[in-house]
């Protein structure tokens, strides 16, 4: 019998899907005889869509087109109000996904998001006794309390900083609860050297192979600030991602750029390579954003104020104290910031590669331990049996699996 792998994600934001996708990837790379199935849980919570049938927007896309209009002032405040309902939901909630799980009768859990992870663990517990529940955060750290570190359940936490693992550590989790990886969960392109050089890149999206380059990220839903980031930078040339937001590509697309135009770029499974053509990174403190930048060796310039999401505070501080960029509190900073940054453009590109992210490939062998651990039936699994490595198959390191 084939192990039933469930990686529980939503919607709102993009990157708890990225990051369901990127692991779903390395498990298949690896080669692990697993069934992976994604789990969508609005689509479990609501499956009639009743929310949308009453107001016209499903809420995933309500948040999602927040964050496309740069919506996030008084996100805490919010926040704590979601949390709130989600715990006077508490019982029916565990009841729904309990009926869930009994049907589906998986493995193993993976839980890609915060918030829920109480419901997830007890419904788990409850349905199917024993099957492990398992939390990779996708933030740099956690947002305490009932945000992704949930004090006395059985969860197993996956954490990407010492932040996140002290977090956990104070959250009463002993060292058999709790895995530090290497960073945030990536897909295997961003593991892999660019084919070209960057003058080269450059040249292909239409760009000045010898200009100094800029690439501009908000996430999957881009934001309106990209428009003023443009429009602050009028010499420099950009690479602006606007991923699902074509209104805004359209804007960006009537802005004329040093010597011609901007690239532009809509959705694309083909980040990698855009950012390989970049300098360094502007953009919103996102764990996906910054991660995905500094895995392709940029520097970052990001944005920390009042309207940086409370979940994403942490990352901003991180940043600075790594030495892996500067952060900047608004658009009016900017220019000032990428001056400093090109002045010392190598000495910052030099910090960059120490962080060495494996992450997609450590939390893979993490599940396969669990798997064994959980008990006889699973244990004598002949499939359980770690494949082959291959020889582009990174080293995982020891700690990650202690």
């Amino acid at each position: 019998m084939t192990p039933k792998i469930d990686l529980v994600y939503f919607n709102a934001g993009g990157g708890h899907r990225a990051a369901a996708l990127a692991l779903e990837a390395a498990i298949r790379t690896q080669g692990w005889p697993w069934q992976v199935r994604r789990v969508n849980l609005a689509e479990v919570l609501d499956p009639n869509e009743r929310f949308r049938s009453v107001t016209g927007i499903a809420p995933e896309d309500l948040y999602n087109l927040r964050l496309a209009r740069g919506w996030t002032l008084g996100l805490r405040q919010e926040l704590r109000m979601l949390q709130a309902a989600i715990r006077a939901a508490h019982g029916p909630l565990v009841r729904r996904l309990s009926r869930h799980w009994a049907e589906s009768e998986p493995d193993l859990v993976v839980s890609l998001i915060p918030n829920f992870n109480r419901a997830l663990a007890e419904s788990l517990a409850l349905a199917c006794p024993g099957v492990p529940f398992v939390t990779v955060l996708t933030d740099l750290a956690d947002l305490p309390p009932h945000f992704w570190i949930e004090p006395g359940l059985q969860q197993r936490i996956v954490c990407g900083t010492d932040e996140a693992v002290a977090q956990a550590r104070r959250a009463g989790y002993g060292r058999g609860a709790v895995w530090r990886v290497s960073g945030m969960l990536l897909r295997p392109a961003f593991h892999e050297p660019p084919a070209a050089g960057k003058a080269q890149r450059r040249a292909a999206i239409g760009l000045q192979p010898a200009r100094p380059t800029a690439l501009v990220m908000y996430g999957a839903y881009g934001s309106a600030e990209m428009l003023e980031i443009a429009a602050a930078l009028p010499e420099m040339q950009l690479i602006l991602m606007c991923g699902r937001n074509a209104r805004l590509a359209r804007r960006l697309r009537a802005l004329p750029g040093p010597g011609g135009r901007h690239a532009v770029v809509e959705f694309t499974e083909d980040v990698p390579a855009y950012m390989a053509a970049a300098d360094f990174f502007i953009g919103k403190p996102g764990p996906g954003c910054l991660s995905e930048a500094l895995q392709l060796g940029l520097p970052v310039i990001t944005f920390g104020n009042a309207w940086t999401m409370p979940q994403e505070r942490f990352n901003v501080r991180w940043v600075c104290e790594q030495g892996y960029g500067l952060a900047v509190r608004s658009v009016r900073e900017l220019p000032a910031a990428v001056n400093a940054l090109l002045a010392d453009l190598p000495a910052y590109a030099a910090r960059v590669p120490v962080l060495r992210n494996r992450a997609a490939f450590e939390v893979p062998q993490i599940l396969a331990r669990l798997l064994r651990q959980s008990g006889p039936t699973v244990r004598e699994l002949h499939v359980l049996r770690a494949p082959a490595r291959r020889a582009f198959d990174p080293p995982v390191p020891q700690e990650a699996l202690q």
